[in-house]
């Protein structure tokens, strides 16, 4: 019994005298490290976001010191002076002192910061606005054929037919036109292929047709060049605009009803999507170049200094543009702008497709075969006409 009590005894000393050495342990001073340099938890969600954080200026630095290096008997002594983590940053805030066997700009970046807001935005909001740009055209040209269906030759046929285009303008604008078709699928395919032919038939199938349409791509790019610059020197006369443009327009061109107003060889239409071709194909094919030849040509980090400078974003309520650019950065920029510009000119021709084909009876003849009817001549391209037959003329003329 004795032996009881005198065991809960010294059970009760041991918890007191516990408590009491608790009781008089000096205070602590905060435990938490008001060094600038310790990432906070909104700073450490922010980089996994792929975005800029407060602490990067600082961190940036924080890479390691030969001066503090351990010997070379050390656990630490082959790193020089760094931890892992300092290396890394290093690599992360291109500071490291790197070597390769590659002599190009971007061989001595292993880590680029920015990179993956460029993978996000290609894999989702690109491919997004692509569905909705291209299909909603597609969608809009089959209600109009729904509603208008198709433009008729309103008058009597003649049966006589006026040269419309010579042989060497519809080479031209075969080339053209082919070779962007070919190019449309191929970077479709590229945009999409992922997503719609891994699913449906495998990633062996999706590798070969991707490394066909990259083939392609990068080949028929050279023709459609080419074809553009061919289109613009033979057609750039007849696509200034002027006045009767404007009552073209104000008229819709005669698309909707109430007769076709008087054009001469191209209609406003026809010259915005002239326009529309070379502007947009010329960016294209400028992007298309940079990517063609890497980080030879940047396009993007002198404009965005110079769009700065002007003070542009700030128009808007926009925060500078990023610059300067890294080697990546710039090949990012021209990957996005190449397809964004590409898609909008994809759409564009969607209309200008539909609109020589089945949309408009006799249309296609022009660049098919060359002649058009004299009746639809005079009903879409009036003062055209005229200069070539005259008024009431029957004889056949060549433009």
């Amino acid at each position: 019994m004795m032996q009881r009590l005198f065991a809960v005894l010294m059970i009760y000393l041991s918890i007191a005298s516990g408590a009491l050495a608790q009781d008089n342990v000096p205070p602590q001073t905060s435990t938490v490290d008001t060094n600038p340099a310790v990432s906070t938890l909104e700073d450490i969600l922010r980089r996994q976001e792929g975005l800029k954080t407060s602490d990067d200026a600082i961190r940036s630095h924080e890479i390691g010191d030969p001066a503090n290096a351990k010997p070379g008997i050390d656990q630490l002594g082959t790193l020089g002076g760094a931890s892992d983590a300092d290396l890394w940053r290093a690599y992360r805030f291109g500071e490291a002192d790197i070597t390769t066997q590659a002599r190009v700009p971007a061989a001595t970046t292993l880590i680029q910061d920015g990179g993956m807001w460029w993978l996000d935005f290609r894999r989702g909001p690109l491919q997004t606005i692509a569905i909705y740009l291209l299909g909603g055209t597609l969608l809009a040209l089959a209600l109009f054929y729904l509603i208008r269906g198709r433009i008729r030759i309103d008058g009597e046929k003649t049966g006589r037919t006026l040269l419309r285009f010579k042989a060497f303008e519809r080479f031209g604008h075969w080339m053209l036109a082919s070779s962007f078709i070919l190019l449309g699928l191929t970077g479709l395919i590229t945009l999409f292929g992922r997503k719609v032919i891994i699913p449906a038939f495998g990633h062996e199938a999706f590798s070969s047709v991707a490394i066909v349409s990259k083939w392609v791509h990068n080949n028929v790019s050279w023709a459609f060049m080419i074809a553009l610059v061919f289109v613009f020197a033979i057609w750039v006369i007849h696509n200034i605009p002027d006045r009767t443009d404007l009552r073209w327009l104000a008229k819709g061109g005669g698309l909707l009803g109430g007769g076709h107003p008087p054009a001469k060889k191209f209609n406003a239409g026809q010259k915005l999507i002239f326009w529309a071709v070379i502007l947009l194909g010329g960016s294209i094919s400028l992007s298309g170049l940079s990517l063609l030849f890497p980080f030879e040509f940047n396009l993007f980090g002198h404009t965005f200094s110079l769009l700065n400078g002007w003070g542009v974003p700030g128009w808007f309520g926009y925060a500078d543009l990023p610059y300067p650019l890294a080697p990546q950065e710039e090949m990012q920029y021209a990957q996005l702008w190449h397809a964004l510009v590409s898609l909008i000119l994809t759409a564009i021709i969607l209309a200008h497709i539909y609109l020589g084909s089945i949309g408009m009876e006799g249309a296609f003849d022009a660049m098919g075969k060359g002649e058009v009817e004299e009746q639809w001549a005079r009903e879409h391209h009036s003062i055209w006409a005229e200069e070539i037959v005259g008024p009431t003329s029957t004889t056949r003329k060549e433009p």
